[in-house]
């Protein structure tokens, strides 16, 4: 069976915006003009693709990703060419801060992204985060200012926003025709021409000559597209400098090569609830976003050797494929979405997972219309689909060929801030709620489990109350469970600011093996990495843990040091001030003893454990609260109000801008002052106020805060 399309007309590439930019509205677009649907669902009737779960439609907001396969004819090509037809590859991702973690992993597989803005609030603080991810991703963008019918929408405050937000290297590519209710076209500053949308939904796509009044402008901003274009080419800068005419399809070209290689960021514009602008967005999908054969290779380590090998957008490389998201089917049962890298896999065959070293068959392969399926018999290098049925896959495991192993970087997601007590209703509901606590946790990385060993409490811990909220509901409906909650707690975390020393010994008796392990460790607070720098080889370094080795001529045998560093990071599990995990500690064991006979993993473990909790009560413990990055909008009548609030839950404000007559409040304040922010801030405001709010850092609390922490633990 051979591949439908070739690699260099497939497009994968995700929707990404803040809450209420238009994301959806816009995939809901895109499915209409690719012939996928027809008919449009709107998100305030409750009848999109992208969003097809009951709290989705409920809420009218995007709570997971879905994906959509698609396909597209270019505008300026016949539309009956099927040759010169593209497959998209397309996921629709939420804009609430709470579900950050689809946007990440999903980031992680794309090849390109469109990031969709609100043309009447520009850069918001989601746009940021997620401009951030597509950063570490290195992966190229399209810009979409949305929503230019709106009142008070402008295309310059929100381009300047880009600009000075996010990346100097945004370029405008098109101006619109049009603000407000006036708007309905837009102006193609490279063609030079107007484009006005007619017919059922704006399917006909008319060009006209620039309307008089923006021929000016258009001239203008033309001028400087065209200088920002040849700066990525030596040779055309120096016909543009020599006054020649630079032809249309060179000109694509070099702006192809620039945003594949992140150089340059096409800002577009229109308005997808209007059917303005949407097609010739994907037009410039085609023209500008990668295939997968114009990425570089994808990267991975073979687990037999340890060694870097490479992985190429090819049918005839070793099969290599990444699982990035689980998702539970109330028909099929759990769903593993992966994208494969490199060679073929077909359905009946098994499946080789190098990153527990387990086979399984693969039964069925789908491709996914959001919660539709279409079953497919393989899938090919560049492509995204789902396998039915694999119990052992989660986020971040590498699926390969057995004989040619592959273990991709995995992704790494945020801690959560925000947790709270969980309880079954009835003992019918007691083994229900393990097993669907599970598989959300299976699906969400970012959604933790945990048990109070103390009270047997159990705790789930998330990214907001929102998240938690939707959980707590999905648990509901999807599995039958009934629960209480209790109210929501902060995330607290420990660390040292100082340093210490400590010694155990390990010592038990107890007639025949005894139990003997002794060690010395020093303490001290973690310190960042180097840019580029390389960890030595007696150093294990983690997110938030470093262990250094530093036994010399085998003071303890090297089969015990493991089993230190366990009791170690065990150990930091419950602090020392308030019983919240310990982070951000690097340790050395710098010397130690052992016994011939009785020395054993587990007394070296328990040695470890006990020396590390020595330490850490004479290194300065102190214990940390998540900040929160904070946006409000109110009108300016509320000012003193609003920012009275702020600085009464020890907030720091940062700066006060002011967009379409409203005023925009930017402020870091600790999580624990936050909840119910929201319905204070309606109160205070008349209902005309609204915030959005997103994790920024860890940092110590104030020693008064600190005596309540640990009072409140206590009791």
């Amino acid at each position: 069976m051979n591949r439908d399309y070739p690699l260099e007309r497939v497009r994968n590439f995700g929707i990404i915006a803040h809450i209420d930019a238009g994301k959806t509205t816009t995939s809901e677009r895109i499915l209409f003009y690719t012939g996928m649907k027809h008919k449009i669902g709107e998100v305030h009737d409750g009848e999109t693709t992208t969003d097809w779960m009951e709290q989705e439609r409920e809420r009218g907001i995007t709570i997971t990703a879905a994906a959509i396969t698609c396909f597209w004819n270019p505008t300026y090509m016949p539309h009956d060419d099927v040759s010169k037809r593209v497959r998209f590859n397309v996921i629709d991702t939420p804009g609430h801060i709470d579900f950050t973690v689809e946007v990440k992993r999903s980031l992680r597989v794309l090849d390109g992204a469109v990031v969709v803005f609100d043309g009447v609030a520009g850069v918001e603080p989601q746009s940021e985060t997620n401009w951030r991810y597509a950063d570490e991703s290195n992966v190229p963008r399209l810009c979409f200012i949305n929503k230019m019918d709106r009142t008070g929408a402008s295309f310059e405050r929100s381009y300047a926003s880009i600009l000075e937000r996010l990346n100097k290297r945004a370029v405008r590519f098109q101006i619109p025709v049009g603000l407000e209710g006036e708007h309905n076209g837009v102006v193609d500053l490279l063609k030079m021409k107007a484009y006005f949308f007619q017919g059922d939904k704006g399917i006909e796509v008319i060009e006209k000559e620039i309307p008089e009044n923006l021929l000016a402008d258009a001239k203008k901003y033309r001028a400087e597209l065209i200088e920002k274009i040849v700066e990525n080419d030596d040779v055309l800068m120096q016909q543009y400098l020599d006054g020649k005419e630079i032809a249309l399809d060179v000109l694509k070209a070099t702006v192809r090569k620039a945003v594949i290689a992140n150089k340059m960021f096409p800002v577009f514009t229109g308005s997808a609830l209007k059917n303005v602008g949407v097609q010739l967005v994907l037009d410039a999908v085609v023209d500008y976003l990668p295939s997968p054969l114009d990425i570089p290779p994808v990267k991975g380590i073979n687990p037999n050797t340890g060694e870097e090998v490479l992985r190429h957008a090819s049918d005839t490389d070793p099969f290599c494929a990444l699982a990035f998201k689980l998702q539970n089917d109330p028909f099929v049962g759990q769903l593993t979405f992966f994208r494969v890298y490199s060679g073929t896999v077909e359905a009946g065959t098994y499946l080789y997972n190098a990153t527990t070293g387990k086979k399984e068959r693969l039964g069925r392969i789908v491709r996914l219309q959001a919660n539709q399926r279409e079953e497919v018999k393989k899938v090919f290098a560049g492509e995204i689909a789902a396998a039915v049925g694999i119990k052992d896959a989660l986020t971040s495991h590498t699926f390969c060929d057995e004989n040619n192993p592959i273990i991709l970087e995995v992704i790494k997601f945020v801690e959560p801030v925000v947790s709270l007590r969980i309880e079954p209703k009835t003992k019918a509901d007691q083994e229900k709620m393990g097993m669907a606590l599970r598989k959300l946790g299976n699906e969400d990385p970012t959604f933790k489990i945990s048990a109070n060993s103390e009270t047997g409490e159990t705790i789930i811990s998330g990214m907001g109350e929102l998240h938690l909220e939707i959980m707590v509901d999905r648990m509901k409906r999807e599995f039958g469970v009934e629960a209480n909650v209790g109210k929501p707690q902060v995330a607290y975390r420990e660390t040292i600011l100082g340093e210490a020393e400590a010694e155990h010994k390990y010592i038990k008796q107890t007639g025949g093996k005894g139990q003997y392990g002794h060690v010395i460790i020093t303490i001290r607070p973690m310190v960042p990495l180097v840019e580029g720098a390389k960890i030595p080889k007696n150093v294990s370094r983690y997110d938030d843990f470093e262990f250094i080795n530093s036994i010399k001529g085998g003071v303890i045998p090297n089969e015990f040091i493991p089993a230190v560093e366990k009791g170690v990071h065990e150990a930091m599990d419950r602090g020392i001030l308030a019983g919240y995990k310990i982070v951000n500690v690097s340790c050395e064991l710098t010397f130690g003893s052992y016994h011939d006979v009785d020395s054993s993993e587990i007394a070296y473990k328990i040695a470890a454990s006990q020396a590390f909790q020595d330490a850490a009560k004479r290194a300065r413990p102190v214990i940390l609260e998540p900040i929160m990055k904070l946006e409000v909008l109110f009108p300016e009548k509320f000012m003193g109000d609003v920012t009275g609030s702020i600085s009464s839950k020890r907030g720091q404000i940062e700066e006060m801008t002011e967009r379409s007559q409203v005023k925009v409040l930017h402020a870091k304040v600790p999580l624990s002052e936050m909840f119910g922010y929201t319905t204070q801030l309606r109160s205070m405001t008349s209902g005309q106020g609204s915030a959005t709010m997103e994790f920024d850092h860890y940092e110590v609390v104030p020693k008064n805060v600190e005596a309540e922490i640990i009072e409140a633990r206590k009791s």
